[in-house]
This record gives C-alpha cells, structure tokens and sequence, in this order.
C-alpha cells in the first residue's frame, strides 16, 4: 500500500505540474496577445488566441480590452507627437538650415521660332 500512495501522490504531482505548465503557457499567451494587440487586427488576433480554447466570454473581453488599449496606446502616441510638432518653430530651423546650406537652381530655357501657319 505504501507504494500506491507514492504513486498516488507522483501522479498527483505530475497533474500539477501539467496543470501548471498549461495555465502558465495559456497566461503567457494572454498576455503576450495583450502587448501585441496594439499592432494587430481583430481578426488576426482571434485568430491567435483561438487555439487557446477560451470561453467565447474571456476572448471577447480579451479583444475588447486589447482594442480599447489599442486606442488609448494610439491617442497617446498622437498627442505626445501633436506636443513635439507644436514645439518646433519651423522659421528658426529654416534660417538655421539657410545658413549652413548653399541653394543652387539649375534651369533650361528653350526659345522656339513660332510656326506662323498654326495657331496659338
């Protein structure tokens, strides 16, 4: 009997040990699904979470949650580059750049008889 019990309990070990690798693979999974939302589609996210076998529920709240960070990620990326733009005074970096740059203008100009027997 004794070794039933330690075969009990390796088995019992051995399911949380599989218990435990699945949960943690299927968290990794999440929540690098999470980090990449921001720079991916719906449909290509579903796709990647779907063979995680989700309840329709969680990958639902899952893809409302990547979209809304999604959104949030790219509100904050345009008012941060909005403040950087604003801050820039074009006409001074123009003068700066006129300053250290030589402008050179290269033309062609082509004089033609006019035809006297066509029209303008």
């Amino acid at each position: 009997m004794a070794s039933d019990d330690s075969h009990k309990k390796d088995d019992k070990e051995h399911l949380s040990g599989d218990l435990k690798g699945l949960l943690g693979d299927t968290v990794k999974k999440v929540f690098t699904a999470g980090v990449s939302a921001a720079f991916m589609t719906e449909e290509s996210l579903r796709a990647y979470v779907s063979e995680l076998k989700l309840p329709k529920e969680a990958l639902n709240l899952l893809i409302q949650g990547a979209n809304k960070s999604k959104d949030e990620m790219t509100q904050r990326v345009t008012k941060e580059i909005v403040g950087i733009i604003q801050k820039i005074d074009f006409v001074k970096e123009a003068s700066k750049f006129a300053e250290t740059h030589k402008f050179k203008i290269t033309a062609e100009i082509d004089i033609v008889k006019k035809d006297p027997t066509k029209p303008d």
